[in-house]
Protein backbone atom coordinates (compact mmCIF):
# COMPACT_ATOMS: atom_id res chain seq x y z
CA UNK A 1 0.00 0.00 0.00
CA UNK A 2 1.31 3.36 -1.27
CA UNK A 3 -0.53 6.88 -0.41
CA UNK A 4 1.00 10.21 -1.61
CA UNK A 5 -0.18 13.59 -0.52
CA UNK A 6 1.43 16.80 -1.81
CA UNK A 7 4.92 16.54 -0.99
CA UNK A 8 4.79 13.82 1.25
CA UNK A 9 4.74 10.35 0.53
CA UNK A 10 2.83 8.90 3.72
CA UNK A 11 2.85 5.27 2.81
CA UNK A 12 5.93 3.90 1.18
CA UNK A 13 5.17 0.19 -0.13
CA UNK A 14 3.77 -0.82 3.14
CA UNK A 15 2.78 -4.62 3.29
CA UNK A 16 1.00 -6.60 6.67
CA UNK A 17 -0.54 -9.56 7.64
CA UNK A 18 -3.18 -9.43 10.31
CA UNK A 19 -4.14 -12.78 11.75
CA UNK A 20 -7.81 -13.38 13.22
CA UNK A 21 -8.58 -12.78 16.50
CA UNK A 22 -5.15 -11.29 17.24
CA UNK A 23 -4.69 -7.58 18.74
CA UNK A 24 -2.16 -6.48 16.24
CA UNK A 25 -0.53 -3.21 17.29
CA UNK A 26 0.88 -0.57 15.03
CA UNK A 27 3.37 2.11 16.80
CA UNK A 28 5.61 5.05 15.67
CA UNK A 29 6.60 8.68 15.70
CA UNK A 30 4.11 11.11 14.60
CA UNK A 31 4.26 10.93 10.90
CA UNK A 32 5.09 7.55 10.59
CA UNK A 33 2.01 7.12 8.56
CA UNK A 34 -0.09 4.88 10.71
CA UNK A 35 -2.71 6.83 10.85
CA UNK A 36 -3.21 7.34 6.79
CA UNK A 37 -2.79 3.48 7.27
CA UNK A 38 -5.83 2.74 8.92
CA UNK A 39 -7.73 5.41 7.54
CA UNK A 40 -7.26 3.64 4.48
CA UNK A 41 -8.04 0.67 5.61
CA UNK A 42 -11.44 1.93 6.56
CA UNK A 43 -12.59 3.44 3.92
CA UNK A 44 -11.86 7.02 4.72
CA UNK A 45 -9.19 7.02 2.04
CA UNK A 46 -9.58 5.00 -1.38
CA UNK A 47 -7.21 6.97 -3.86
CA UNK A 48 -4.42 4.69 -2.93
CA UNK A 49 -1.78 2.44 -4.83
CA UNK A 50 -1.78 -1.15 -3.59
CA UNK A 51 -3.88 -3.95 -2.54
CA UNK A 52 -6.24 -4.67 0.05
CA UNK A 53 -7.57 -7.75 1.18
CA UNK A 54 -10.02 -9.25 3.55
CA UNK A 55 -10.75 -12.49 4.35
CA UNK A 56 -8.84 -13.74 1.80
CA UNK A 57 -10.54 -11.75 -1.06
CA UNK A 58 -9.62 -8.39 -2.70
CA UNK A 59 -11.53 -5.43 -1.70
CA UNK A 60 -11.35 -1.81 -2.66
CA UNK A 61 -13.70 0.41 -0.28
CA UNK A 62 -15.26 3.86 -1.26
CA UNK A 63 -16.38 4.87 2.00
CA UNK A 64 -16.56 3.79 5.22
CA UNK A 65 -19.97 2.51 5.10
CA UNK A 66 -18.51 -0.09 2.52
CA UNK A 67 -16.16 -1.13 5.06
CA UNK A 68 -18.47 -1.35 7.93
CA UNK A 69 -20.64 -3.80 5.28
CA UNK A 70 -17.59 -6.12 5.34
CA UNK A 71 -17.29 -5.93 8.99
CA UNK A 72 -14.45 -2.87 10.10
CA UNK A 73 -15.50 -0.44 11.93
CA UNK A 74 -12.75 2.59 13.48
CA UNK A 75 -12.21 4.58 16.37
CA UNK A 76 -10.71 7.81 14.89
CA UNK A 77 -7.69 9.40 16.99
CA UNK A 78 -9.30 12.61 15.76
CA UNK A 79 -12.98 12.84 17.16
CA UNK A 80 -15.88 12.59 14.22
CA UNK A 81 -19.28 13.50 16.68
CA UNK A 82 -21.88 16.26 15.49
CA UNK A 83 -21.77 18.54 18.14
CA UNK A 84 -25.42 19.63 17.82
CA UNK A 85 -26.33 15.58 18.54
CA UNK A 86 -26.62 13.75 21.19
CA UNK A 87 -24.33 11.14 22.30
CA UNK A 88 -27.60 8.56 21.30
CA UNK A 89 -28.38 10.17 17.82
CA UNK A 90 -24.34 10.33 17.49
CA UNK A 91 -24.15 6.67 18.21
CA UNK A 92 -26.64 5.79 15.68
CA UNK A 93 -25.94 9.04 13.04
CA UNK A 94 -27.01 6.99 9.54
CA UNK A 95 -28.19 3.96 10.89
CA UNK A 96 -30.88 5.52 13.06
CA UNK A 97 -34.11 3.05 14.20
CA UNK A 98 -37.12 4.18 13.61
CA UNK A 99 -40.66 3.20 14.99
CA UNK A 100 -43.72 1.72 13.59
CA UNK A 101 -44.68 5.21 11.85
CA UNK A 102 -41.39 5.59 10.60
CA UNK A 103 -40.17 7.87 12.81
CA UNK A 104 -37.34 8.61 14.53
CA UNK A 105 -37.22 6.04 17.84
CA UNK A 106 -35.20 8.26 20.45
CA UNK A 107 -36.06 5.83 23.12
CA UNK A 108 -35.02 2.87 21.55
CA UNK A 109 -31.63 4.44 20.58
CA UNK A 110 -30.77 5.78 24.09
CA UNK A 111 -31.54 2.69 25.72
CA UNK A 112 -29.33 0.89 23.16
CA UNK A 113 -26.46 3.46 23.52
CA UNK A 114 -27.29 3.41 27.40
CA UNK A 115 -25.98 -0.66 27.18
CA UNK A 116 -23.11 0.23 25.28
CA UNK A 117 -22.08 3.11 27.24
CA UNK A 118 -22.62 0.59 30.34
CA UNK A 119 -20.09 -1.99 29.09
CA UNK A 120 -17.59 0.77 28.97
CA UNK A 121 -18.74 1.46 32.81
CA UNK A 122 -19.37 5.03 31.86
CA UNK A 123 -22.44 7.01 33.19
CA UNK A 124 -22.49 9.20 30.16
CA UNK A 125 -26.56 9.96 29.75
CA UNK A 126 -27.66 9.24 26.07
CA UNK A 127 -29.66 11.92 25.38
CA UNK A 128 -26.91 15.03 26.45
CA UNK A 129 -25.66 17.07 23.78
CA UNK A 130 -22.11 15.89 22.69
CA UNK A 131 -20.72 19.60 22.71
CA UNK A 132 -21.82 19.69 26.52
CA UNK A 133 -19.48 17.00 27.12
CA UNK A 134 -15.67 16.84 28.23
CA UNK A 135 -13.49 15.71 25.67
CA UNK A 136 -12.73 12.02 27.84
CA UNK A 137 -16.40 11.65 27.02
CA UNK A 138 -16.35 12.46 23.88
CA UNK A 139 -14.14 9.76 23.28
CA UNK A 140 -16.18 7.09 25.18
CA UNK A 141 -19.46 7.82 23.05
CA UNK A 142 -16.93 7.64 19.65
CA UNK A 143 -15.65 4.51 21.29
CA UNK A 144 -19.31 3.58 21.76
CA UNK A 145 -20.19 4.31 18.39
CA UNK A 146 -17.68 1.68 16.95
CA UNK A 147 -18.66 -1.11 19.75
CA UNK A 148 -22.17 -0.44 18.20
CA UNK A 149 -21.35 -1.48 14.84
CA UNK A 150 -20.51 -5.05 16.30
CA UNK A 151 -17.52 -5.13 13.82
CA UNK A 152 -15.65 -8.26 13.35
CA UNK A 153 -12.67 -5.79 12.77
CA UNK A 154 -12.41 -3.11 14.91
CA UNK A 155 -9.30 -0.51 14.41
CA UNK A 156 -8.34 2.01 17.40
CA UNK A 157 -6.83 4.83 16.73
CA UNK A 158 -5.26 6.43 19.92
CA UNK A 159 -8.18 5.56 22.42
CA UNK A 160 -6.79 6.54 25.38
CA UNK A 161 -5.36 9.88 23.99
CA UNK A 162 -8.13 11.80 26.00
CA UNK A 163 -8.79 9.04 28.47
CA UNK A 164 -7.92 8.89 32.62
CA UNK A 165 -6.06 6.20 33.62
CA UNK A 166 -9.08 4.69 35.30
CA UNK A 167 -11.24 5.50 31.98
CA UNK A 168 -8.28 3.52 30.29
CA UNK A 169 -8.82 0.60 32.30
CA UNK A 170 -12.29 0.92 31.62
CA UNK A 171 -11.56 0.20 28.10
CA UNK A 172 -9.03 -2.79 28.47
CA UNK A 173 -12.12 -4.45 30.13
CA UNK A 174 -14.01 -4.15 27.01
CA UNK A 175 -11.40 -5.00 24.80
CA UNK A 176 -10.98 -8.17 26.88
CA UNK A 177 -14.44 -8.51 26.11
CA UNK A 178 -15.03 -8.38 22.53
CA UNK A 179 -11.48 -10.56 22.37
CA UNK A 180 -13.31 -13.18 24.24
CA UNK A 181 -15.65 -13.15 21.60
CA UNK A 182 -13.54 -13.72 18.22
CA UNK A 183 -13.07 -9.77 17.64
CA UNK A 184 -9.79 -9.07 15.22
CA UNK A 185 -8.35 -5.32 16.92
CA UNK A 186 -6.08 -3.06 14.88
CA UNK A 187 -4.79 -1.20 17.86
CA UNK A 188 -2.40 2.23 17.47
CA UNK A 189 -1.12 3.49 20.15
CA UNK A 190 1.74 5.89 21.18
CA UNK A 191 1.82 4.33 24.75
CA UNK A 192 3.99 1.42 25.09
CA UNK A 193 2.18 -0.08 28.55
CA UNK A 194 -0.80 -0.14 26.69
CA UNK A 195 0.91 -2.18 23.64
CA UNK A 196 2.87 -4.36 25.90
CA UNK A 197 -0.30 -4.90 27.92
CA UNK A 198 -2.49 -5.65 24.92
CA UNK A 199 -0.93 -6.59 21.66
CA UNK A 200 -0.43 -10.28 20.25
CA UNK A 201 1.64 -8.87 17.34
CA UNK A 202 3.64 -5.19 17.24
CA UNK A 203 4.13 -3.72 13.49
CA UNK A 204 6.39 -0.57 13.84
CA UNK A 205 6.20 2.04 11.55
CA UNK A 206 9.15 5.35 10.51
CA UNK A 207 8.62 7.56 7.61
CA UNK A 208 5.75 5.39 6.07
CA UNK A 209 7.41 2.20 5.86
CA UNK A 210 6.94 -0.81 7.86
CA UNK A 211 10.40 -1.54 9.63
CA UNK A 212 9.66 -4.53 11.64
CA UNK A 213 6.82 -6.91 13.03
CA UNK A 214 7.25 -9.41 15.96
CA UNK A 215 5.39 -11.09 18.30
CA UNK A 216 4.78 -9.16 21.84
CA UNK A 217 6.87 -11.97 23.68
CA UNK A 218 10.03 -11.65 21.83
CA UNK A 219 9.85 -7.63 22.12
CA UNK A 220 10.67 -5.23 25.06
CA UNK A 221 9.98 -1.32 25.05
CA UNK A 222 13.63 -0.42 24.46
CA UNK A 223 13.72 -2.26 21.17
CA UNK A 224 10.40 -1.01 20.07
CA UNK A 225 11.09 2.37 20.57
CA UNK A 226 14.93 2.40 19.27
CA UNK A 227 13.13 1.12 16.51
CA UNK A 228 9.98 3.86 16.17
CA UNK A 229 12.56 6.43 16.22
CA UNK A 230 15.97 5.34 14.75
CA UNK A 231 18.08 6.54 17.63
CA UNK A 232 18.12 6.74 21.71
CA UNK A 233 15.72 8.85 23.44
CA UNK A 234 17.09 11.46 25.54
CA UNK A 235 16.73 10.65 29.21
CA UNK A 236 13.79 13.48 30.73
CA UNK A 237 14.62 12.77 34.24
CA UNK A 238 15.36 16.55 34.75
CA UNK A 239 17.20 16.33 38.35
CA UNK A 240 19.26 19.23 38.32
CA UNK A 241 17.01 21.43 40.37
CA UNK A 242 15.58 24.61 38.97
CA UNK A 243 15.57 27.97 40.55
CA UNK A 244 12.10 29.78 40.47
CA UNK A 245 11.98 33.19 40.45
CA UNK A 246 9.30 35.80 42.28
CA UNK A 247 5.58 35.49 41.89
CA UNK A 248 4.75 35.54 38.33
CA UNK A 249 0.62 34.55 38.93
CA UNK A 250 -1.52 34.64 41.92
CA UNK A 251 -5.23 33.02 42.22
CA UNK A 252 -7.09 33.73 45.38
CA UNK A 253 -10.60 31.97 45.91
CA UNK A 254 -11.47 31.63 42.55
CA UNK A 255 -14.60 30.13 41.75
CA UNK A 256 -16.25 28.95 38.61
CA UNK A 257 -20.63 28.89 39.09
CA UNK A 258 -22.46 26.21 37.46
CA UNK A 259 -25.74 26.88 37.07
CA UNK A 260 -28.49 24.32 37.23
CA UNK A 261 -26.10 21.76 38.66
CA UNK A 262 -26.69 20.42 41.65
CA UNK A 263 -22.98 21.05 42.89
CA UNK A 264 -23.13 24.89 41.91
CA UNK A 265 -19.82 25.20 40.96
CA UNK A 266 -17.11 23.70 38.65
CA UNK A 267 -14.59 25.02 40.86
CA UNK A 268 -14.75 26.84 44.08
CA UNK A 269 -12.35 28.72 46.33
CA UNK A 270 -9.24 27.86 43.95
CA UNK A 271 -5.83 29.01 45.49
CA UNK A 272 -2.14 28.75 43.98
CA UNK A 273 0.47 30.72 43.13
CA UNK A 274 3.29 30.16 39.92
CA UNK A 275 6.97 31.64 40.07
CA UNK A 276 8.45 32.48 36.92
CA UNK A 277 11.07 29.63 35.85
CA UNK A 278 8.75 26.59 37.66
CA UNK A 279 5.91 24.18 36.19
CA UNK A 280 3.30 24.11 38.49
CA UNK A 281 1.27 20.56 37.31
CA UNK A 282 -2.48 20.12 37.66
CA UNK A 283 -3.57 16.45 38.91
CA UNK A 284 -7.42 15.44 39.22
CA UNK A 285 -9.66 12.77 37.75
CA UNK A 286 -12.35 13.70 34.72
CA UNK A 287 -14.77 16.46 35.76
CA UNK A 288 -11.73 17.79 38.50
CA UNK A 289 -11.90 21.10 37.33
CA UNK A 290 -8.52 20.99 35.45
CA UNK A 291 -9.46 22.21 32.15
CA UNK A 292 -11.98 24.97 33.50
CA UNK A 293 -9.54 26.54 36.19
CA UNK A 294 -6.92 27.07 32.85
CA UNK A 295 -9.92 28.38 30.92
CA UNK A 296 -10.66 30.71 33.71
CA UNK A 297 -7.15 32.15 33.65
CA UNK A 298 -7.59 32.51 29.83
CA UNK A 299 -10.69 34.07 29.65
CA UNK A 300 -12.67 31.63 27.96
CA UNK A 301 -14.67 30.07 30.06
CA UNK A 302 -19.04 29.91 29.77
CA UNK A 303 -19.39 31.96 33.23
CA UNK A 304 -17.72 34.34 34.94
CA UNK A 305 -15.54 33.68 37.48
CA UNK A 306 -15.06 34.65 41.01
CA UNK A 307 -12.57 35.64 42.95
CA UNK A 308 -8.71 37.01 42.17
CA UNK A 309 -6.17 36.64 39.53
CA UNK A 310 -2.82 38.46 39.70
CA UNK A 311 -0.52 38.58 37.10
CA UNK A 312 2.57 40.53 37.43
CA UNK A 313 2.24 42.22 40.25
CA UNK A 314 -1.54 43.41 38.89
CA UNK A 315 -5.12 42.24 39.32
CA UNK A 316 -6.58 41.43 36.08
CA UNK A 317 -10.07 40.10 35.20
CA UNK A 318 -9.85 38.74 31.46
CA UNK A 319 -13.24 38.50 29.73
CA UNK A 320 -11.76 37.40 26.28
CA UNK A 321 -8.68 35.42 25.30
CA UNK A 322 -7.57 38.49 23.05
CA UNK A 323 -6.67 40.20 26.69
CA UNK A 324 -5.29 37.27 28.55
CA UNK A 325 -3.13 37.33 25.13
CA UNK A 326 -1.61 40.97 25.04
CA UNK A 327 -1.22 40.60 28.87
CA UNK A 328 1.11 37.71 28.02
CA UNK A 329 -0.92 34.51 28.90
CA UNK A 330 -1.11 32.05 26.35
CA UNK A 331 -3.02 28.62 25.95
CA UNK A 332 -2.64 25.46 24.55
CA UNK A 333 -6.04 23.55 24.49
CA UNK A 334 -6.91 20.06 25.28
CA UNK A 335 -9.19 19.83 22.17
CA UNK A 336 -6.48 20.13 19.01
CA UNK A 337 -9.30 19.39 16.46
CA UNK A 338 -12.02 21.35 17.58
CA UNK A 339 -10.24 24.68 19.47
CA UNK A 340 -6.44 24.61 18.50
CA UNK A 341 -6.27 24.07 14.51
CA UNK A 342 -7.78 26.34 12.09
CA UNK A 343 -8.39 23.59 9.13
CA UNK A 344 -9.09 25.47 6.08
CA UNK A 345 -5.36 27.48 7.15
CA UNK A 346 -2.16 26.23 5.73
CA UNK A 347 1.04 25.60 8.38
CA UNK A 348 2.63 29.08 7.89
CA UNK A 349 -0.88 30.92 8.76
CA UNK A 350 -1.93 28.79 11.82
CA UNK A 351 1.51 29.58 13.28
CA UNK A 352 1.57 32.78 12.97
CA UNK A 353 -2.45 34.16 13.57
CA UNK A 354 -1.65 35.42 16.63
CA UNK A 355 1.34 37.97 14.92
CA UNK A 356 -0.45 39.35 12.11
CA UNK A 357 -0.09 43.13 13.35
CA UNK A 358 3.56 42.79 13.18
CA UNK A 359 3.70 40.69 10.05
CA UNK A 360 1.36 42.75 8.12
CA UNK A 361 1.87 47.25 7.14
CA UNK A 362 -0.19 49.58 6.28
CA UNK A 363 -2.47 46.85 7.20
CA UNK A 364 -1.37 44.47 4.41
CA UNK A 365 -0.07 40.98 5.66
CA UNK A 366 3.91 40.27 4.30
CA UNK A 367 3.95 37.07 2.58
CA UNK A 368 7.21 36.88 2.65
CA UNK A 369 7.40 37.90 6.60
CA UNK A 370 4.63 35.61 7.50
CA UNK A 371 6.84 32.56 5.72
CA UNK A 372 10.10 33.85 7.52
CA UNK A 373 8.71 33.76 10.65
CA UNK A 374 6.81 30.70 10.99
CA UNK A 375 9.96 29.27 9.43
CA UNK A 376 11.77 29.37 11.69
CA UNK A 377 9.47 28.69 14.42
CA UNK A 378 8.29 25.72 13.34
CA UNK A 379 12.00 24.36 12.53
CA UNK A 380 12.71 25.47 16.47
CA UNK A 381 10.30 23.14 17.40
CA UNK A 382 10.65 20.75 15.08
CA UNK A 383 7.27 20.23 13.30
CA UNK A 384 7.56 17.78 10.27
CA UNK A 385 6.03 19.37 7.08
CA UNK A 386 6.62 19.33 3.62
CA UNK A 387 6.77 23.47 4.04
CA UNK A 388 4.79 26.18 5.91
CA UNK A 389 2.49 26.35 2.72
CA UNK A 390 0.76 22.65 3.25
CA UNK A 391 -2.42 23.06 4.78
CA UNK A 392 -2.05 22.10 8.38
CA UNK A 393 -4.73 18.78 8.28
CA UNK A 394 -1.89 16.98 6.65
CA UNK A 395 0.23 16.78 9.05
CA UNK A 396 0.02 14.24 12.45
CA UNK A 397 -1.47 15.25 15.54
CA UNK A 398 1.51 15.45 17.34
CA UNK A 399 3.23 17.71 14.74
CA UNK A 400 -0.22 19.96 14.42
CA UNK A 401 0.32 20.39 18.39
CA UNK A 402 3.80 21.29 18.13
CA UNK A 403 2.72 23.60 15.53
CA UNK A 404 -0.19 25.32 17.77
CA UNK A 405 2.67 25.01 21.03
CA UNK A 406 5.00 27.09 18.23
CA UNK A 407 1.78 30.11 17.54
CA UNK A 408 1.61 30.19 21.28
CA UNK A 409 5.64 31.39 21.85
CA UNK A 410 6.15 33.69 19.32
CA UNK A 411 3.86 35.78 21.55
CA UNK A 412 6.45 35.31 24.30
CA UNK A 413 4.07 34.84 26.87
CA UNK A 414 4.78 35.25 31.03
CA UNK A 415 2.27 32.55 31.56
CA UNK A 416 2.26 29.64 29.17
CA UNK A 417 -0.81 27.08 30.10
CA UNK A 418 -0.53 23.82 28.96
CA UNK A 419 -4.15 21.70 28.82
CA UNK A 420 -2.75 17.52 28.31
CA UNK A 421 -0.13 19.03 25.85
CA UNK A 422 1.16 15.55 24.51
CA UNK A 423 -2.44 14.07 24.03
CA UNK A 424 -1.61 11.87 20.74
CA UNK A 425 1.71 12.58 21.06
CA UNK A 426 4.52 9.81 20.21
CA UNK A 427 7.59 8.72 22.40
CA UNK A 428 10.19 10.50 20.86
CA UNK A 429 8.12 14.05 20.21
CA UNK A 430 7.33 13.51 24.05
CA UNK A 431 10.81 13.89 24.82
CA UNK A 432 11.23 16.52 22.53
CA UNK A 433 8.35 18.57 24.38
CA UNK A 434 9.58 17.62 27.74
CA UNK A 435 13.13 19.30 27.38
CA UNK A 436 11.60 22.25 25.53
CA UNK A 437 9.27 22.75 28.72
CA UNK A 438 12.20 22.65 30.60
CA UNK A 439 14.56 25.06 28.85
CA UNK A 440 11.51 27.75 28.05
CA UNK A 441 10.89 27.55 32.23
CA UNK A 442 14.94 27.74 32.68
CA UNK A 443 14.66 31.14 30.59
CA UNK A 444 12.15 32.29 33.05
CA UNK A 445 8.44 31.24 31.72
CA UNK A 446 5.90 30.01 34.35
CA UNK A 447 4.39 27.02 32.92
CA UNK A 448 1.18 25.45 34.22
CA UNK A 449 0.88 21.83 32.83
CA UNK A 450 -2.54 19.50 33.20
CA UNK A 451 -1.56 15.58 31.87
CA UNK A 452 -3.97 12.67 32.05
CA UNK A 453 -0.75 10.66 32.60
CA UNK A 454 0.40 10.74 36.21
CA UNK A 455 4.56 9.79 35.05
CA UNK A 456 4.21 12.93 32.90
CA UNK A 457 3.05 15.51 35.91
CA UNK A 458 6.00 13.46 38.03
CA UNK A 459 8.77 14.11 35.63
CA UNK A 460 8.22 17.48 34.87
CA UNK A 461 6.83 19.63 37.48
CA UNK A 462 8.45 21.41 40.86
CA UNK A 463 4.94 21.20 42.56
CA UNK A 464 1.53 19.60 42.27
CA UNK A 465 -1.85 20.80 42.66
CA UNK A 466 -4.27 18.04 43.03
CA UNK A 467 -7.87 19.23 41.88
CA UNK A 468 -11.33 16.38 43.47
CA UNK A 469 -14.72 18.01 42.17
CA UNK A 470 -13.21 21.47 41.90
CA UNK A 471 -11.55 22.17 44.86
CA UNK A 472 -7.99 21.72 45.89
CA UNK A 473 -7.63 19.04 48.03
CA UNK A 474 -3.70 19.17 48.10
CA UNK A 475 -0.28 21.07 47.35
CA UNK A 476 2.86 18.05 47.01
CA UNK A 477 6.37 19.51 46.08
CA UNK A 478 8.23 17.83 43.65
CA UNK A 479 10.20 15.85 46.65
CA UNK A 480 6.84 14.38 47.91
CA UNK A 481 4.88 13.78 45.11
CA UNK A 482 4.30 10.12 44.07
CA UNK A 483 1.32 8.65 41.72
CA UNK A 484 -0.77 6.62 45.07
CA UNK A 485 -0.35 9.74 47.19
CA UNK A 486 -1.76 12.23 43.95
CA UNK A 487 -4.54 9.44 43.50
CA UNK A 488 -5.40 9.45 47.16
CA UNK A 489 -5.70 13.47 46.88
CA UNK A 490 -7.64 13.04 43.65
CA UNK A 491 -10.72 10.89 45.15
CA UNK A 492 -10.90 12.47 48.61
CA UNK A 493 -13.86 14.40 48.48
CA UNK A 494 -13.05 17.94 49.73
CA UNK A 495 -14.67 18.50 53.47
CA UNK A 496 -17.19 21.78 53.31
CA UNK A 497 -18.19 24.36 55.55
CA UNK A 498 -20.97 23.95 57.20
CA UNK A 499 -23.66 25.33 55.20
CA UNK A 500 -21.50 25.02 51.92
CA UNK A 501 -22.37 23.26 48.72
Amino acid sequence: MTKRFPGVVALDDVSLDIAPGALHAIVGENGAGKSTLVRCLSGVIADYEGELHVRGCPVRFRGTADAERRGISIIHQELNLVEQLSAAANVFLGRERLNRLGLLDDAAMERATAAILAQLECHVDPAQLVRELRVGDQQLVEIAKALSLSAEILIMDEPTSALTASEAARLFRAIDRLRSRGATILYISHKLDEVFRLADWITVMRDGRVVATLPRKDANPRQITHRMVGREIEQTDFDAPRSPGEVVLEVEGLSLPWPGHARRWRLHGVDFTLRRGEILGLAGLMGAGRTELLECLFGSSDEVPQGRIVLDGRAVRFRHPSQAMRAGVALVTEDRKRLGIFGNLDVGQNVTVCRLRQIARFGLLRSARQRAMARQAIEQLGVRAAGTHVPITTLSGGNQQKAILARWLLTHPKVLLLDDPTRGVDVGAKAELYVLMDRLCRDGLGIIVTSSELPELLTLCDRIVVLCEGRVTGELARSEATEQRIMELATQRPVLAEGGS
